[in-house]
């Protein structure tokens, strides 16, 4: 299975920066044993993985060797791709510029590299369908695309809409490789004039295409501005505090005596 990482986007919400977008830094992780800063789009790669990825593909512009020089060729046991899209034109296009590498019977992940969601492992709840919707509940679905539900059939989305009808959003999405490429060619027949995934999505189920929406998200987060990004570092700090929390309760009497002393000792130096 492939992962499709469109990062071609000029990231003017959160500029100035001296670095792509989906390198900013944003919590942090342990390597070795050693504590380092997370870019970003680092959590997008581990979910995709999880997800069942074996494979990953970056989209990106010419301007953004910098992702390239910071992932190389390989990301945990996944490998890494990069495909070139010459000018920012919206996410279908960015999408099925993959299509240079992605197989005729792979399937397909994607999702935004400059958000944080959780649970981590969600993709895996998404089902062996044409087009399946990993959805997240958010207090502003006027901001994202939102995803009307009859069960678990998707019967609109409606793109960054004021009135929206639904509080669910699509955070990530699965295609099978025969879904793929019906969506792939469905947009090359409209000229292609479709900037976003929803507006290609809406014409895909009026043509008689299916789409499941599953939701499995809890929390999701669009890094892409200062006060996303804000949001973020907090959610990731009390992520952090509740599994300390959760690691305490489990542990044995003995494991919470160490612990107590290591703390007592470290107010003490």
């Amino acid at each position: 299975m492939w992962g499709i990482v469109p990062a071609a986007g000029r990231g003017s919400r959160i500029q100035p920066l001296a670095f792509s977008k989906e390198l900013l830094p944003v919590g942090s992780r342990s390597d070795n044993g050693v504590d380092r800063p997370c870019a970003v789009s680092e959590y997008l790669l581990e979910r995709l993985i999880l997800g069942g990825a074996t494979k990953i593909c970056f989209v990106i512009s010419p301007g953004k060797s910098d992702i390239l020089e910071y992932f190389g060729d390989r990301y945990q046991d996944a490998e890494l791709a990069y495909v070139v899209q010459p000018r920012a034109a919206g996410l279908c296009d960015a999408v099925f510029r993959a299509a240079t590498v992605v197989g005729d019977t792979d399937d397909v992940l994607v999702g935004l590299p400059d958000t944080v969601w959780f649970p981590n492992d969600a993709l895996g709840a998404l089902p062996s369908a044409e087009l399946s919707f990993l959805l997240f509940p958010v207090e502003h679905p006027e901001f994202f695309d939102a995803v009307v539900l009859d069960g678990s059939e998707v019967r609109e989305i409606q793109v960054k809409q004021q009135d929206a009808r639904s509080n669910w959003i699509w955070g990530a999405f699965k295609m099978s490789a025969q879904g793929f490429r019906d969506l792939h060619r469905l947009w090359k027949r409209r000229d292609p004039r479709d900037e976003y995934f929803g507006t290609l999505v809406n014409f895909y189920l009026a043509s008689g295409g299916r789409g499941i929406g599953v939701k499995a998200g809890e929390s999701y987060v669009d890094v892409g501005t200062i006060n996303g990004y804000r949001t973020a570092i907090a959610l990731l700090a009390a992520r952090d505090a509740g599994e300390q929390c959760a690691r305490l309760w489990a542990a044995s009497p003995t494991e919470l005596q160490d612990a107590s002393a290591h703390e007592l000792a470290g107010g003490a130096s």
